[in-house]
């Protein structure tokens, strides 16, 4: 195949060829498969979006169960949303969550919007989940382009822009729709998302089982891993915190965060910025120092430190004490369950 095969003349061989390994190979038992529910196919891709399958799993089905139908979900406070929400990461999506849903009950009678460009109105639904929903759902002909279905086209395309680039990823989306074959939609969207997910992996591209090969320019290039191209690197930060880990007669101290930042409305225990600011909410009070905690986040890598007493008077740092056996019921952070949960 020459280089200069352009996305039109790829497109009919391509289109058939993904549609047809999916109905062969692809992903068939998942749950949020074989539905045209839209609000189970949105779930789902919120969920996914940053986080393995089997991470997801478990969480889907308990957030059906909770909340069946989306005016179910709208009708929720943040707080039960959040909690049900704690351990699976990046609570903003919670947030965009329980905000979509509500949106959908009050401004579309429960009902979500049939097109791609009316699901991106509605928040936290960019342009790729709103045309995965669309396609799966409503058979539209449009596009997706996540993280999977960029390496695949990057390395099906060759292709040579960078996509730390605004304007590099509008091409890319331009020859992902000229790529879109005329029918089976729904089947060729789920066949992009598994050939990610499945052979054409970041790290070790199964090549010789892709079905796209004879197609795939990287391949014939000989250094499939190079693309998509990327220059623009995190610059990771580090911080440093201290935690006031109070229990008295069964009973943990817990605050809240505010609604921006980290942990933006989930529940911690008292935060300091330093051990003398820690230490001083206290005065007078034997304090524990227990094993620092690790915990690495999108921008940054966090030094959790704990200090831990169990105060015999009330003069304490301000919140809300809670039972052991209701913290399930409030939205904790994964290291702080995880430690709470050990101590």
């Amino acid at each position: 195949m020459p280089e200069t095969l352009t996305p039109p003349a790829l497109a009919a061989d391509f289109g058939k060829t993904v549609v047809a390994w999916q109905r062969r190979h692809g992903r068939h038992t998942l749950p949020w498969q074989n539905t045209r529910d839209p609000y189970r196919v949105w779930l789902s891709e919120v969920m996914l979006q940053q986080t393995q399958v089997t991470t997801v799993l478990g969480y889907y089905e308990r957030f059906l169960a909770r909340w069946p139908r989306v005016t179910d979900l709208a009708a929720a406070s943040l707080d039960d949303v959040l909690a049900q929400w704690a351990g699976l990461g990046y609570y903003s999506r919670a947030r965009n969550l329980h905000a979509c849903a509500r949106a959908v009950a009050a401004l579309h009678g429960g009902e979500f919007p049939q097109s791609a460009a009316g699901l991106q109105t509605l928040p936290g639904i960019g342009r790729s989940t709103a045309a995965a929903i669309a396609a799966f759902c409503f058979g539209e002909r449009v596009a997706i382009l996540d993280g999977n279905v960029k390496r695949v086209l990057g390395r099906v395309l060759a292709f040579e822009g960078d996509l730390a680039s605004s304007a590099a990823e509008k091409r890319l989306w331009d020859l992902a729709t000229a790529l879109l074959p005329e029918q089976d939609m729904d089947r060729y969207t789920q066949g992009l998302m598994d050939l990610g997910a499945t052979v054409c992996t970041a790290r070790s591209p199964n090549c010789l089982l892709c079905p796209v090969q004879p197609l795939c320019l990287a391949q014939q290039q000989g250094d499939p891993t190079r693309f998509p191209i990327k220059t623009k690197k995190l610059k990771r930060g580090r911080r440093e915190s201290w935690w006031l880990w109070l229990e008295r007669e069964g009973r943990v101290l817990l605050q809240q965060r505010p609604a921006t930042g980290v942990w933006a409305g989930l529940w911690t225990l008292p935060l300091y910025d330093d051990e003398a600011s820690a230490r001083a909410a206290l005065p007078g009070e034997v304090l524990h120092t227990l094993p620092r905690i690790q915990h690495a986040l999108t921008h940054f890598d966090w030094v959790l430190h704990t200090l831990r007493a169990e105060p015999a008077a009330d003069a304490t740092p301000p919140g809300t004490w809670v039972a052991r056996e209701k913290l399930a019921d409030y939205a904790l952070p994964a290291p702080l369950k995880k430690m709470i949960e050990e101590g």
